[in-house]
Formats: C-alpha cells, sequence, structure tokens
C-alpha cells in the first residue's frame, strides 16, 4: 500500500527486500481522501520541520479531485517495479482501503504486507495509521517502511 508516486530508492529497497529472489508487487494506491484529516497531517508537518507543507496541506486535492493523481502515481510506481525486474500490477483504491487490502492478501496468497509511507506521528502514536490497522486485518506479516521524499 502506497500513498503516494515511489521514488527510485523506493523502488531499489522494496525490489531488494529479499536479496535475488524475484518479487511480484500487488500495489494499492490510497489517494489522499477526506478520510485522513488535514489537521493531522499539518500537524505531522510541523513535527517533522515542514512548515511549508502545513501551510499547504489546505489546498491539496482530496476525494474525487485526488484520484487521478493518484492513478498517475500508481501507473508511475508500477512502471518502476517493472523496469526494476519485477512483476507488478495494482490499482487505486478509496473506499474500505484495509477491507480490499485483505482481498488482495487473500486472494493473491501475498506472504507479506509492506505499507510505504510517510510519517504520520499522530496516527501512529495512536496505532491508527494503516500498518497498525493492517496487522489486525490481513493475517501475514505487515512492513512499514517510510517512503523517501521526491
Amino acid at each position: 500500500m502506497i500513498e503516494k508516486p515511489l521514488t527510485p530508492e523506493d523502488v531499489e529497497f522494496v525490489t531488494t527486500l529479499h536479496g535475488e529472489e524475484r518479487i511480484s508487487f500487488v500495489v494499492l494506491m490510497q489517494p489522499r481522501s477526506d478520510q485522513a484529516d488535514v489537521l493531522l497531517r499539518a500537524i505531522d508537518d510541523v513535527a517533522i520541520g515542514e512548515l511549508r507543507e502545513a501551510v499547504r496541506e489546505g489546498d491539496r486535492p482530496e476525494g474525487d479531485e485526488a484520484r487521478e493523481p493518484a492513478e498517475m502515481a500508481l501507473e508511475y510506481s508500477l512502471r518502476e517495479l517493472r523496469e526494476a525486474g519485477s512483476e507488478a500490477v495494482g490499482q487505486v483504491v478509496e473506499d474500505h482501503p484495509l477491507d480490499k487490502l485483505k482481498t488482495v492478501v487473500d486472494a493473491s496468497g501475498a506472504d507479506e504486507v509492506i505499507v510505504l509511507t510517510a510519517p504520520h506521528y499522530v496516527e501512529e502514536f495512536f496505532h491508527r495509521d494503516w500498518a497498525s490497522r493492517a496487522r489486525h486485518k490481513v493475517g501475514v506479516p505487515v512492513l512499514k517502511l517510510f517512503a523517501h521524499s521526491e
């Protein structure tokens, strides 16, 4: 599960996690939506010293407006994973992302879930971040990684 396009560093990191073993990915892109509270994102930005980002949180597309950028980010990320030699498919998920994640894990027989995300300190503190919530739902190990900056 990702929330922004994979950087080259992210691609290298996830494709080499298991050494030379060939890996296939099912990527679920979680776009910015009304579920993600603007105030929590702004607090996270302030916590990591990104004051300019905190000010801009209210200007970012959400809901339906976030769908097209999410689709573009997903296509870019899938292309990068494929160019790195991995099989990769994916989809944008807006409604009930953890239910969709569980369905994908069951249908694909996934060995693990990787949640690649920016730090979300408030949500992490209360174990409400995607990785913490997924650990109670999917039935396979969940690895939380912090995405690299663009």
